[in-house]
């Protein structure tokens, strides 16, 4: 008998994070837009402002992982996800750099516990013969939002400012606050008195998967922050239209690929992915034409929307349920670490070298983790998986 993927506690834990990834989307596009022409902030303070969010959220994800194994999931979601609501006013009031940095250092903290606690709770509720599929069409939230809430932000902020801007955020996540309210989890055990150790804040077995996790987000890294800028370059007529492409690409692949996983066949998908990767980063670099452009968007797109799932789905099967949240800590983790490398090194292949170089190194490092997954990472895993639960 197939049991039911969408179960009621899981389309409350789908719809409660799409709005939290709506609300976060929002804002993206406009924040620099905001600090260079009301704040008149230089260029060079810009990235500083941007950067604070992703050092807050490498801070904070270990030690989400050791909170959500060690408390209540439900409340702690709740208490996670109010805050990160409610420093969305924090915008309004922020008037100056500093805090401005000071906000978004928050709100960093608040949407690292959150989707750290809104992935494990999601586990929680997919049955476990459809754990692969239920993992993809859980990702779909962050797709989806990627592709919308950008142009209704941008719409919101050039008809009616950077308050009215700020006040649909709330809006959505409040919203997303009151369904997850209504999420009854599958009870599990609560470990209390857990001796506060390595293992606790990062999942020891999961370390080669996340290496090997970090190199194929590494190139991410490099196209959310460059690949507008790369288009440019090359004379691509409407650029962002690549975050279309790509989105559409991420959606297609995760309506088929987490089925593939549940039976059986996340190595050749894993595997595969990164082929397909590192190809459509050397046809990006090389070869430039819009219909090309598009098509490696398309391509990349169907490349992490199938392995980004999968390689969630394996570094959770490496651990019991009890550790199920630092699982998901380590997984998230190595993303950030990698993208956050990415944009990095991006910025200075760029000014040394090119950014087409930039992303033929992009599809190095993807050549890199293909080989150390095949012969470090799959043995690994095949020696240490668990029993699903």
């Amino acid at each position: 008998m197939i049991e039911r993927l969408w179960n009621k506690n899981f389309i409350l834990i789908f719809f409660s994070n799409l709005l939290m990834a709506f609300s976060f989307n929002l804002l993206m596009p406009t924040i620099p837009i905001y600090l260079t022409e009301v704040l008149q902030t230089p260029a060079s303070q810009v990235g500083i402002v941007l950067s604070s969010y992703s050092l807050a959220v490498l801070f904070i994800r270990p030690f989400s992982g050791y909170f959500v194994d060690t408390l209540p999931r439900k409340p702690l979601y709740l208490l996670a996800f109010s805050a990160f609501s409610l420093v969305f006013f924090g915008y309004l009031f922020a008037a100056t750099v500093v805090l401005l940095v000071l906000v978004r250092f928050v709100h960093g903290i608040t949407w690292g516990l959150t989707t750290v606690t809104g992935n494990t709770i999601a586990i929680d509720v997919i049955p476990s013969s459809r754990r692969g599929e239920g993992v993809g069409y859980f990702g779909l939230t962050l797709n989806i939002a990627m592709a919308i809430a950008p142009i209704v932000g941008t719409i919101l902020y050039e008809r009616w400012g950077f308050a009215a801007l700020i006040y649909g955020c709330l809006s959505s996540s409040a919203l997303g606050v009151i369904i997850a309210s209504r999420i009854k989890p599958v009870p599990r055990p609560v470990r209390v008195h857990v001796p506060v150790s390595l293992d606790r804040f990062i999942l020891i077995k999961g370390i080669p998967a996340g290496i090997s996790f970090i190199f194929c987000a590494f190139p991410y890294g490099m196209l959310v922050s460059y690949v507008v800028l790369y288009g440019k370059e090359i004379a691509i007529s409407m650029p962002t239209l690549f975050f279309v492409f790509l989105a559409l690409g991420i959606g297609t692949s995760r309506l088929i690929s987490g089925r593939l996983v549940d039976r059986g066949y996340m190595h050749p998908l894993i595997g595969g992915a990164m082929i397909a990767l590192a190809f459509s980063l050397v046809l990006l670099s090389t070869v430039h034409e819009v219909v090309v452009f598009d098509l490696s968007a398309y391509l990349i797109g169907i490349a992490y929307g199938t392995m980004v799932p999968a390689f969630q789905y394996l570094v959770v099967a490496l651990a019991p349920a009890s550790m199920r949240g630092t699982a998901n800590s380590t997984y998230l983790v190595s993303f950030d670490i990698g993208v956050s490398l990415g944009m990095l090194f991006g910025g200075f292949m760029a000014s040394a070298y090119s950014l087409s170089a930039a992303y033929l190194l992009g599809a190095a490092s993807v050549v890199f983790s293909f080989f150390l997954y095949c012969f470090k990472v799959r043995p690994h895993f095949n020696r240490n998986k668990l029993k699903l639960e």
